[in-house]
Order: C-alpha cells, then sequence, then structure tokens
C-alpha cells in the first residue's frame, strides 16, 4: 500500500507539474493561431501537434538527446545551474508535458475560434486594452474548452509511460510513477500490487475523464439550448 501511495503522489506531482506547462505553452499558442494569420501557421500546428501521434518512446529519444548529459544544452543547463533533468522527476513532467502539450493547444484554439470576434471588437471600440479584453472578455467565453482540454492532459500524463521512462527511468520514490510502476510489478510477478496500481489509476482517470465530458463545449452547448 505504501508503494501505491507513493506511485500516486509522484504521479499526480508529475501529472500537475505537465499539465501547468502544457496550460501555459498551449494557451499562449493556441491564442496565436487563432487569432493571427501568418505564412506557414497550419505547418506550425502540424508540428505542435506531432506528439499525439508519434510513438511515446521516439519522443523520449529527442529528449535524451536535447536533455542528455553529452548534449549542448544539457551541458549548459548541468555547468550553468548545476541542473540534471535526466533519472530526475523533473525530467519526467518535461516529458509528460511534451506529449500532452497538443491536447491543450488543440482545446485552447478550438475554444479561442468559438469566441465571438464582435464582442472583442466591442471592447476595443469602449477603449479596452488588448490584455484587458483577453482576460475580461476572451478568456471567460474560452475557458470551458480550455479546461476540458486540461483535465485531458492531466490524466493523459497521469497515464504516460514510454517518453517518462526513457528521461526518467524507474527509480522507485524518486521518478517511479503509476504506469511504471505497473510495468515493474508485472514484471516482477507481483499482481497484487499490479491490481492495486490499476484500480488506483483506472479510477483517477475516469473521474478526470467525467469531469472534461461536462466541460466539452458541445455538451455545453447542448445544455444551454435544452435548458432554454
Amino acid at each position: 500500500m505504501d508503494a501505491t501511495w507513493t506511485a500516486l503522489l509522484l504521479s499526480l506531482k508529475v501529472a500537475g507539474s505537465a499539465t501547468a506547462i502544457s496550460l501555459v505553452t498551449g494557451v499562449a499558442l493556441g491564442f496565436l493561431l487563432a487569432r493571427v494569420r501568418f505564412p506557414g501557421r497550419e505547418l506550425l500546428d502540424t508540428v505542435m501537434t506531432l506528439p499525439m501521434v508519434l510513438p511515446p518512446t521516439v519522443l523520449g529519444y529527442y529528449l535524451l538527446v536535447l536533455l542528455g548529459s553529452r548534449s549542448t544544452f544539457g551541458m549548459w543547463l548541468n555547468e550553468t545551474f548545476g541542473i540534471r533533468l535526466i533519472f530526475t522527476w523533473q525530467g519526467a513532467a518535461i516529458a509528460a508535458a511534451v506529449v500532452t502539450f497538443p491536447l491543450v493547444l488543440k482545446s485552447a484554439r478550438a475554444a479561442f475560434e468559438t469566441v465571438d470576434a464582435q464582442l472583442e471588437q466591442a471592447a476595443r471600440v469602449l477603449g479596452t486594452g488588448e490584455l484587458a479584453i483577453f482576460c475580461r472578455v476572451t478568456l471567460p467565453l474560452a475557458w470551458r474548452g480550455i479546461m476540458a482540454g486540461v483535465l485531458l492532459a492531466f490524466a493523459r500524463a497521469l497515464g504516460e509511460f514510454g517518453a517518462t521512462l526513457m528521461v526518467a527511468g524507474s527509480i522507485p520514490g524518486k521518478t517511479q510513477t503509476l504506469s511504471v510502476a505497473v510495468y515493474e510489478a508485472v514484471q516482477a510477478g507481483q499482481d497484487d500490487l499490479a491490481n492495486m496500481l490499476v484500480l488506483v489509476t483506472s479510477a483517477v482517470c475516469i473521474v478526470l475523464l467525467l469531469g472534461a465530458g461536462r466541460l466539452a463545449p458541445g455538451r455545453i452547448a447542448h445544455q444551454t439550448a435544452h435548458s432554454s
């Protein structure tokens, strides 16, 4: 039971950190893609969506090449700030963020594109600044769609296996998340522990998916039409 709770708490920390990274970057890029037209916009969207279709082990390899101690960036981080990301929970969070980023990006872009531009223009006519328009008009109208993507990203990060295993390994109590702990338990023939870990993971993901479903724009529109 202690191993289960340790893996769960570590998974929640990794998934929470990864989701926070995906939220900030996904909302910013989603707003850019939804509001600004520029050459190569769809190509950028395609490249940013690649983590959804690439095998997690491939993403993990790319991250190892980028963040490893022998890479230019990895050596710079270590020599300048004393930061080593490989075989750490922070590295696992970065790997999970790369995997989950497209979920937030797609949801954010779709949510921003559904916001009526006339409402934003009306705010401009009243003399409201662009930052205030985003915070007071655009974001409140788009937040449900964004949050649906955030919940999906959190659930995906919670179950991430391939990329996090390659980047962070499987160190009990340090980098061994729930999904990795399930794999290790099955390999060791610890069926009772594996069953417990699977049940905990499934229960958390079901709750998150139910929450994401309630926040989905299509469901909200249906409920609004039904109530009216």
